[in-house]
């Protein structure tokens, strides 16, 4: 791959460089004739996302009891008893002769608690009860792509990134061309999600060089992804008719992409449409004034394998920002997809985050 020659527009950017105001709100129109020959994307390095050095640690939250998980309960007093139950869909668990009990979001001692409080009503001495955890359902992470075993897994002890990757059996390797073993995953499109937003760990450096200070702690509902590396792609999304992700066969412009999405919405902020390239961890950007384009006032720009257009609906003004909220949308996209996938193998794709704003 050549390198990146960012163009003399964003050259001078600094990290908190305000971006133009200006915003067209009209629907992108048909493309036409006398337009340049499309050039090279005038790409500019985003300021480094820092990792919190407290991901680092495990977190010290107790387990909260949910659906699905199954525990022992061992009653001590004057009629002692010993069962294991599951937790119910409605969060309940039935014990002896008691009624169901609401466990659901508490903690072991609080459920222990709970069962104690509700035994004591039946009983001339206070019982004391103890919850141990069997076996942990509710609280997972999801690991997903080239694995050797993807799936969903169980979170119930600290775990890092590293041990999540190798309890799914490791990056999956290819064998197709004979004997050499080489990897199939593409460690710079790698992410992790967590509450909707991608944490900044550089995959490269904790997958290929062993590098502890990108091994994170995961926590539950993280979603992991590690892509193909044969995959060729590019992904339209923001304020585009139908958000998508198409396959690379050769050349496509940034206009073609757009039009390939079904266009833009009236909402759509042109003079401020971003290519992002490269790595996750260290993305490059450009900043491109679609409608100036359209105009025929400035050529179009040639997409790469891998790049991500996004149409935002508003002025972006932080350049930092504006990446960050690109990588959330993507991670976020693709996450949806590939979960339903893995559940379904006939989900349809869909879109999320096309509506997000700073």
């Amino acid at each position: 791959m050549k390198p990146f020659r960012p163009g003399a527009a964003l050259a001078a950017l600094a990290p908190l460089l305000l971006l133009a105001s200006g915003c067209a709100s009209n629907p992108l129109p048909t493309a036409r004739q006398g337009i340049p020959d499309p050039g090279p994307a005038p790409l500019s390095a985003v300021p480094a996302q820092p990792l919190d050095p407290a991901l680092l640690s495990p977190t010290e939250a107790a387990y909260r009891i949910g659906p699905g998980d199954q525990l022992r309960v061992q009653a001590t007093g004057h009629l002692p008893a010993e069962a294991d139950v599951t937790v119910g869909p409605d969060g309940k668990i039935y014990f002896e002769y008691l009624a169901g009990i609401d466990v659901s979001g508490m903690t072991l001692p609080e459920a222990g608690g709970r069962v104690a409080a509700d035994l004591g009503k039946f009983e001339r001495e206070k019982p004391h009860v103890a919850l141990f955890l069997r076996r942990a359902v509710s609280q997972q992470v999801w690991m997903l792509g080239r694995l050797a075993s993807p799936g969903v897994y169980a979170l119930d002890r600290p775990t890092t990134l590293l041990g999540a990757v190798a309890g799914a059996g490791g990056l999956e390797v290819d064998t197709s061309g004979g004997g050499a073993r080489s990897e199939s995953a593409d460690l710079s499109g790698s992410f992790l999600i967590r509450n909707g937003h991608v944490v900044p760990v550089d995959f490269e450096r904790l997958l290929r060089d062993g590098d502890q200070s990108q091994n994170v702690y995961l926590e539950a509902d993280d979603f992991v992804f590690i892509p193909s590396l044969r995959s060729s792609r590019i992904h339209v999304l923001g304020a585009v008719l139908q958000p998508r992700t198409e396959r690379f066969g050769g050349q496509l412009t940034l206009v073609q992409a757009i039009a390939l999405a079904g266009g833009t919405i009236p909402e759509a902020c042109l003079p401020n449409v971003a290519i992002l390239r490269g790595s996750l961890s260290h993305p490059r950007i450009a900043i491109v004034a679609v409608d100036q384009v359209l105009q025929g006032k400035a050529a179009d720009m040639r997409l790469e394998a891998g790049d991500i257009v996004y149409v935002p609906f508003t002025p972006q003004r932080v350049l930092d920002r504006y990446a960050n909220l690109i990588l959330d949308t993507f991670a976020r996209t693709v996450g949806v997809n590939e979960g339903a996938y893995a559940i379904s193998r006939k989900s349809s794709p869909i879109t999320v985050g096309v509506s997000v704003t700073p």
